[in-house]
C-alpha cells in the first residue's frame, strides 16, 4: 500500500462531535511551528440609539492567514427597560455570561474528547452579581463589573463517576474566556474624531 493510500484510508476518530484525529494533528502542527497558534479576533460596533448598539463580527487572523466568513455575525446590545433601554438585545454583561458559558462548554467538550470521555449532554446555568452603584459612581467601594459569577454545569456522560465530574470541572477552567474573566487583560482605548 502506498503512503498516499494509507493517508486516504486513515480513520478519523470522532468523540463528542469533535474530530479528535484532526485535533491531535493540529496540536502536532502547532508544536512544530508555534506561529500557527497566533490569532487576532475582531469586532466592530456602531451606536444606534440610547443603550442600543450593534456589533458585527467577521474577519479574523488565524493559522497564519486572514479569514473571512460569508456573512458577518450580527449581535444587538441594549439594556432592559429598568436600565432605561428598549430590550432590543442582551446587555453586554449578559453577553459576557454567554461567552463564558460557550467557551467553557467548548473547552470541556474538546478536551474530554481528547481524553476519550464521551459526553451525552452538557448544560449550564450562569448567574452574575452586579451592583450598578459602581457604574453610576455612587460608591467607590463597588466595582463596575461583576462581583461574582456562578457557573453550574449538568453533564450526562458514560460512567460519570465523581472523579470524572471533577476532571470535567478542571477542564472548563482551561477556557480562554474563563482566563479573560478571572485575570486582568490590558485594554488600550483611543477616541478619535470621525
Amino acid at each position: 500500500m502506498s503512503e498516499q493510500t494509507a493517508l486516504d484510508t486513515k480513520q478519523n476518530l470522532v468523540v463528542n462531535g469533535v474530530n479528535v484525529t484532526q485535533l491531535v494533528d493540529t496540536v502536532g502542527l502547532i508544536k512544530e511551528n508555534s506561529d500557527i497558534a497566533g490569532f487576532k479576533f475582531r469586532a466592530s460596533n456602531k451606536w444606534i440609539n440610547g443603550g442600543h448598539n450593534r456589533s458585527e463580527i467577521n474577519g479574523y487572523y488565524g493559522a497564519l492567514q486572514e479569514n473571512f466568513r460569508e456573512e458577518a455575525f450580527v449581535m444587538d446590545n441594549d439594556e432592559p427597560p429598568v436600565l432605561l433601554g428598549e430590550d432590543k438585545g442582551a446587555n453586554p454583561v449578559e453577553y459576557v455570561l454567554h461567552a463564558l458559558a460557550g467557551c467553557m462548554t467548548t473547552t470541556m467538550v474538546y478536551k474530554a474528547a481528547l481524553l476519550g470521555i464521551k459526553l451525552d449532554e452538557v448544560e449550564s446555568e450562569l448567574e452574575g452579581d452586579l451592583d450598578v452603584r459602581g457604574l453610576l459612581e455612587i460608591s467607590d467601594d463597588v466595582r463596575n463589573g461583576y462581583q461574582n459569577i456562578r457557573v453550574n454545569f449538568k453533564v450526562k456522560a458514560d460512567g460519570a463517576a465523581p472523579e470524572t465530574l471533577k476532571q470535567l470541572e478542571k477542564l472548563c477552567m482551561g477556557s480562554p474566556v474563563f482566563d479573560i474573566v478571572t485575570n486582568s487583560v490590558p485594554v488600550t482605548i483611543t477616541v478619535n474624531e470621525k
